[in-house]
């Protein structure tokens, strides 16, 4: 697991490739642009990048984990190196224990406006939740795992004003998922049927049909290979194998 950092000149830097000494991180919960516009481990590292769409919510990161004590966040983005296989493999089958570890997730909607409100106020819910309802982030497969692995879950806008919690807007998120409350409250996930988890994810889209199967091994408790190119049917057949 790699880290970034926001130094005093605001750039970026990536730790190494850290195993058992983790310090407390902040993590990014987001939906991707054009894979072109995403900044990549490789901008990190050459210090590129800033013109792209994707680094406006890495920044965004970096200063929300300043504010609230954090040195060190995670963007899946630029903190895997997506060339090298074994270790796209690795991070997907751990992803959902970064999740759970982290100090503080935070959901950047950036199809989700509070442009007429402060930083340091919090906005009225009826200038952004028929946004929020409608929000991308809810549709996508990847997210339903960070949403529930993570206890410490904050929503903010596109402007990066924070909107909430998972605990403050919990009710309006199990309407939107239909995710029982004690589930993103943080009962166990093994308390709650294989069928039913399984329904979770059942409107959600992936940019990889395989994804749609590597993106629930975290509700399982699972780590099996990835083997892009086998298909959305096997990948399931599969996973429902290893259940």
């Amino acid at each position: 697991m790699r880290l970034l950092e926001f130094d005093s000149q605001k750039e970026f830097s990536v730790t190494k490739d850290l195993l058992n000494e983790v310090p407390p991180y902040a993590i990014l919960s987001h939906t991707w642009e054009a894979d072109e516009e995403e900044v990549t481990l490789q901008d990190i590292v050459t210090g590129s990048g800033k013109d792209k769409a994707g680094y406006r919510k890495t920044q965004f990161c970096a200063q929300q984990a300043a504010r609230d004590g954090l040195r060190y966040f995670w963007v899946d983005s630029c903190c895997i190196d997506r060339s090298n296989y074994t270790e796209l493999s690795e991070a997907i089958n751990s992803m959902f224990r970064w999740y759970k570890h982290a100090a503080k997730c935070y959901v950047y909607l950036a199809d989700v406006s509070a442009s007429t409100c402060s930083q340091t106020s919090q906005p009225p819910e009826e200038t952004w939740v028929p946004e929020f309802r409608n929000s991308r982030w809810f549709t996508r497969g990847w997210t339903l795992q960070e949403l529930l692995a993570s206890p410490e879950v904050e929503f903010f806008s596109r402007e990066g004003i924070k909107l909430g919690s998972k605990k403050s807007l919990e009710q309006q998120i199990h309407e939107i998922t239909g995710i029982p409350i004690q589930a993103l409250a943080g009962c166990p996930l093994s308390d709650f049927r294989i069928e039913e988890r399984l329904s979770w994810a059942e409107k959600r889209q992936t940019k990889r049909e395989e994804d749609a199967a590597y993106s629930l091994l975290g509700l399982f408790d699972l780590h099996i290979p990835l083997i892009y190119g086998e298909g959305r049917s096997n990948a399931r057949t599969r996973l429902l194998h290893e259940i």
